[in-house]
């Protein structure tokens, strides 16, 4: 090979392969290695690919089945035309794959398949989810097993396991005659997801147009409705907050916030009282959390708030002890039975975590009760009621006691005094 057929191979290939792996829309990230390796079961599915990334993943294969059963199910129901969805998809696949972080190694066949075939497959999974009175023996007995059912929702949270939001709404909307009556798709993902993870009943007054997918979608839901409501940021950062334990004998008292308790800024410190929404601790919570941090990472680092908030409760908690405060008010509610495994699942969750800016609300907060723990009156008030006023009758006792005292200084005082008289 000459040198010259060298300068025109490379200028080939820069012609051909130097083009922009993403678009402006990209919303869907491979984990990066580095926090990947701390938690690999977090980010990958057990038991349905839905996009590129998992597809040939040879643990989810079996499911591959079932997609294909639910896709011409939810095609023969709505009498959708098959021809229509995937013309728009191969409309969109040149784009499509600027969605994705990384390259995707199929054909433009492979991956219109793998799209028209998870939409169909989510559109019919929905549906039956609602419409349980349908359901028939081989949905029993293994789609909508408890067990199975469960690891399914979980599956489709996950980041890497995502289609974007708008490729779903157009296909399910060209799905359905003009004059039909149909719950629409984010209504119908959310009544799906409420049922499962949100813990909630009727829709939330949540941006539509700002969702890109699912994983998205969890991280809107605990965050106030509107951007105008949601804290500013700050360049500065946390460097301290005792812990819960700290806190505790600082006379800090920890409290439920019942009211918007969906919303995780909603913290109010204020005569020594934290009130805190309370976090059910399951199984999946790690799971949740590791998920949107890293979208929040990618997609967000200007504004991530969920990140905070872990980074909050890694503060909080250092310890099963601290566990066991937050436990024993209510802030807390552990499913994992083990306070150990609830304080190595938040001292992990930051790890190789980068922090842009911080909320405002939560540096404020965490400087109030910095300040509030290094205040010596605090202490010494607490202590005093630690020691001396935990029961009624030691309250009474102690009281007691102090009278006594002051009686008998007075009485010591009075005799000193005779004598000096004489």
């Amino acid at each position: 090979m000459t040198d010259d057929d060298v300068v025109i191979n490379m200028k080939a290939i820069l012609g051909e392969k130097a083009q922009a792996p993403v678009n402006d829309g990209c919303c869907i990230y491979r984990v990066p290695f580095a926090i990947h390796k701390l938690n690999e079961e977090a980010y990958t599915p057990k038991f349905v690919s839905i996009g590129p990334f998992h597809h040939n993943h040879p643990r989810l294969q079996n499911m591959e089945r079932h997609k294909l059963s639910y896709c011409k199910a939810f095609l023969e129901r709505t009498q959708a035309s098959s021809d229509n969805l995937i013309h728009y998809i191969l409309d969109l696949e040149p784009k499509f794959r600027g969605y994705y972080s990384h390259t995707l190694e199929f054909s433009r066949e492979e991956l219109v398949k793998i799209i028209f075939v998870d939409s169909c497959f989510i559109f019919e999974l929905f549906w039956k989810d609602i419409h349980n009175d349908q359901w028939s023996s081989q949905d029993k007995a293994f789609i909508f097993n408890p067990l199975v059912a469960e690891t399914i929702v979980l599956d489709l949270l996950l980041l890497e396991n995502q289609l974007p939001f708008f490729v779903l709404e157009n296909l399910y909307n060209m799905s359905f005659p003009a004059r039909s009556v149909h719950p629409s798709f984010f209504e119908l993902t959310f009544r799906y997801f409420a049922r499962y993870m949100l813990h909630c009943d009727g829709i939330r007054d949540l941006t539509v147009d700002n969702i890109t997918h699912f994983t998205d979608l969890l991280r809107t839901f605990y965050l106030p409705h509107s951007r105008e409501k949601r804290p500013c940021r700050k360049e500065e950062f946390v460097k301290h907050l005792p812990s819960a334990t700290e806190l505790s004998e600082a006379g800090v008292k920890f409290k439920v916030k019942t009211k918007n308790s969906n919303c995780l800024f909603n913290f109010t410190f204020s005569r020594g009282v934290l009130e805190m929404p309370q976090l059910l601790v399951e199984d999946r919570t790690e799971v949740v959390f590791r998920n949107i941090m890293v979208l929040e990472q990618f997609h967000y680092p200007e504004e991530s708030y969920i990140t905070d908030y872990a980074f909050v409760l890694d503060f909080l908690i250092n310890t099963s002890k601290d566990v066991d405060i937050l436990v024993q008010k209510g802030v807390l509610v552990n499913y994992l039975g083990d306070s150990d495994s609830v304080a190595n699942m938040f001292n992990s969750l930051c790890k190789n975590i980068l922090h842009v800016n911080f909320c405002s609300h939560y540096f404020d907060l965490c400087t109030d009760l910095d300040d509030f723990h290094r205040n010596p009156c605090n202490k010494l008030k607490s202590t005093l009621r630690r020691d001396y006023c935990q029961s009624p009758w030691q309250t009474a006792a102690s009281i007691a006691a102090i009278i006594l005292l002051i009686l008998s200084f007075i009485q010591t005082l009075c005799s000193i005094w005779q004598v000096v008289r004489q």
